[in-house]
This record gives C-alpha cells, sequence and structure tokens, in this order.
C-alpha cells in the first residue's frame, strides 16, 4: 500500500471545478494584487471565526513579523516562547533585534510550560508568544493571567491551529493577536504561501493593514515603515473554495485522529493528548517512540511516510548560538525532539489505511 502524508492531490480533484473556476475568475480580471477575492477571503475568516477583523498577508512568518511591528517590538525587547516549534516562531523575534526566551515545554500537550513562564519576565519582556503545536491550543487562561499581571501582550502562533477552539471560542478570541499560515501542507492550505493575522482591537488592525503594504496610510504616503506583505489574490479565491468545507474536513480529520488512537492505545506508544478545554485541528498526529530512526526506515519500507515535528530545539540552532543555549536547559524539549514522529493526518486517510499504518508501526 502506498500512503499520501498530506493528500494534496486528492484534495484537489475533490473541489478541482470550483477551485479552477474561481482562480480562471481571477485571471479573466487580471487583479493579481488585492483583488476583490482578499477582501472577501477576510470577511469569510471573520465570519469562520468571529474575530471582528482579519488581514491576510503573505505568510505566517510574515503574520507574525506583523503583529510584533504592531506592538512596536523593538531591539532589546524580550519575548517569551517556546523552543520546540519550527523556526519562524523565534526567527521573527530575532529579525525585529528583540531577543526571544525560552521556556520549556509540557510533558504531555508539547505547548509551553505555562508554570516556567513567569521566571523568565524581566523588565525588557513585551510579549509572550505560545505556540499551538500540531494544532492545539496552550493554556490561555493561565498564560492570559500571567500578560495581565505583568502587562505584557500575547500573541498566539496558530499556524497549525486555524479552527481549534479553547474553551468553545476561537483562538483570536484569547490573545491581543493571533496569526496563522496557509501554506498548502496546513489543514487549510491554499496553492503557495499565504496567512493572516486576526484581531478584536481595531487600532492594532488598522495599523496592520498600513503595515502591510510598506506602511501607507494612502498610495505612497507611509505612516510606518511596514513590509509588502500582501496575499495575492489567486491565493485568496482558492481558500475562498477550500474554507466552504473545512468545518466538515476538521471534523474528519479529528475522526481519523480518533480513529489512530483507539487503533494504537495498547501499543507501547505516547499518543497525543488533548485538553478538555480545548479542541485540536490535528495539523499533525505525532507520537512518540524510543526508535525512531528504525521506526522511520520501517515505515518508508512499507510505503508509509512520516516526518518530524522537529528534530532540534531552537536553543541548540546554530542560528541561536549567540543566546548561549546548551544540551539540558530544556530537557523535555530536549527529549520530545529525539521521540517525535509524525504520521499520515489529512481528512482524507481510510480507515484501511489507518489498520495498515498501525499495523506497521
Amino acid at each position: 500500500m502506498k500512503i499520501d502524508f498530506a493528500n494534496l492531490q486528492y484534495q484537489y480533484q475533490l473541489y478541482k471545478n470550483e477551485i479552477d473556476s474561481a482562480i480562471h475568475n481571477v485571471l479573466d480580471k487580471s487583479n493579481y494584487i488585492m483583488g476583490e477575492e482578499v477582501y472577501k477571503l477576510e470577511e469569510n475568516l471573520q465570519n469562520f471565526t468571529g474575530a471582528k477583523h482579519v488581514i491576510t498577508c503573505s505568510s505566517g512568518t510574515d503574520a507574525l513579523l506583523l503583529a510584533m511591528m504592531a506592538l512596536n517590538i523593538k531591539p532589546g525587547d524580550e519575548i517569551i516562547t517556546t523552543p520546540f516549534t519550527f523556526i519562524a516562531t523565534a526567527e521573527t523575534i530575532a529579525l525585529l533585534g528583540a531577543k526571544p526566551v525560552f521556556v520549556d515545554i509540557d510533558e504531555k500537550s508539547y505547548n509551553i510550560n505555562v508554570s516556567k513562564i513567569e521566571e523568565k519576565i524581566t523588565p525588557k519582556t513585551k510579549a509572550i508568544i505560545p505556540v499551538s503545536l500540531y494544532g492545539q491550543p496552550a493554556d490561555m487562561d493561565a498564560i492570559r493571567t500571567i500578560a495581565k499581571k505583568h502587562d505584557l501582550k500575547v500573541i498566539i502562533d496558530g499556524a497549525q491551529s486555524f479552527g481549534a477552539t479553547y474553551k468553545g471560542k476561537a483562538e483570536v478570541h484569547h490573545c491581543d493577536i493571533y496569526t496563522t499560515s496557509f501554506f498548502p501542507a496546513k489543514p487549510l492550505g491554499c496553492f503557495g504561501d499565504g496567512g493572516a493575522v486576526l484581531t478584536n482591537d481595531g487600532e492594532l488592525a488598522e495599523k496592520m493593514r498600513m503595515l502591510r503594504v510598506h506602511g501607507q496610510n494612502k498610495r505612497y504616503h507611509h505612516k510606518y515603515i511596514g513590509l509588502g506583505a500582501r496575499m495575492d489574490t489567486i491565493q485568496c479565491a482558492v481558500l475562498n473554495v477550500k474554507l466552504k468545507y473545512y468545518a466538515e474536513d476538521l471534523k474528519k480529520r479529528q475522526e481519523v485522529a480518533r480513529k489512530y488512537t483507539q487503533a494504537l492505545q495498547e501499543k507501547d506508544l505516547m499518543l497525543p493528548f488533548i485538553d478538555a478545554n480545548t479542541t485540536s485541528v490535528f495539523a499533525q498526529y505525532s507520537v512518540r517512540v524510543k526508535n525512531r530512526d528504525e521506526v522511520q526506515a520501517g515505515l518508508k519500507e512499507a510505503g508509509i511516510p512520516t516526518a518530524v515535528h522537529y528534530p532540534m530545539p531552537l536553543h541548540l540552532q546554530e542560528c541561536f548560538a549567540y543566546l548561549g543555549g546548551e544540551e539540558g536547559d530544556f530537557p523535555v524539549a530536549e527529549q520530545v525532539s529525539k521521540e517525535i514522529i509524525s504520521l499520515p493526518m489529512n481528512p482524507y486517510v481510510r480507515d484501511d489505511e489507518v489498520a495498515y499504518i498501525v499495523k506497521e508501526l
């Protein structure tokens, strides 16, 4: 059996006629930048999440930059985040001249360990960036309590979690700014790069709209130093089609995860833990094994693709050597990075494929 990890081609074929029509509609009008589909997507995303403001942008990475720039993050500022995430979370902090301050992760959820945040706060700390890893929100009540106590801002890196909820509400309602990515392999993915920032704060929204077009408040008049961070019209057209089916796709992803968990619960593996306060969109279905290289090789031989999210925590990456991180600084993140492995996950994994993957695993 040959398994597809993300099944992007299958999904395209499902919605092919609508997607092709939406793309050709843009081509016929040739309005490739800030066309009407951009504003329609922003409206659709508002309706989906209940957010007061949605600003699409060119990637999840630029979404993080826009959020921090809107909050006036400056060189020398400190931002607390997790070392167990994709590099963009901390890379964008560093790009602005600020300092990423890492906190170890929770043993079960792999999200930031909130009990360790407060000890890392200094007079230079300006914000906390929790990451909704694998599609599950962090403990947002605890994070917001800490943020309020110390007058800090909260940006959620939701690159993997669009559509997830915390206590029944979309994540945008639990932070100052929520950022997400529409990279093709994300649960809601376009056909290239794309992202969005969501907020309920009108002033922040207005500033981020300007920042994404070089800080302009009108054509060729620049209030801020900004970015060229627009999401192009064709990508928005694609997402306008896919968003119509997204709620159903999420249910299917969660059902695939349930079947994996049911089939694997008697095995000698550490399975995903989902907190009672959250729903996960299962961007990944990740388990922990002691002999990962051997397992990956065996599954590859059986035609089953896997991935590792992530093999090296950020404090041990060469680019962050200047921060002085060492092996042993964040033992949970370091241990998980040696054992974590992601199995094929998408809404279309069939029951016979689940059975085959579980058997080979």
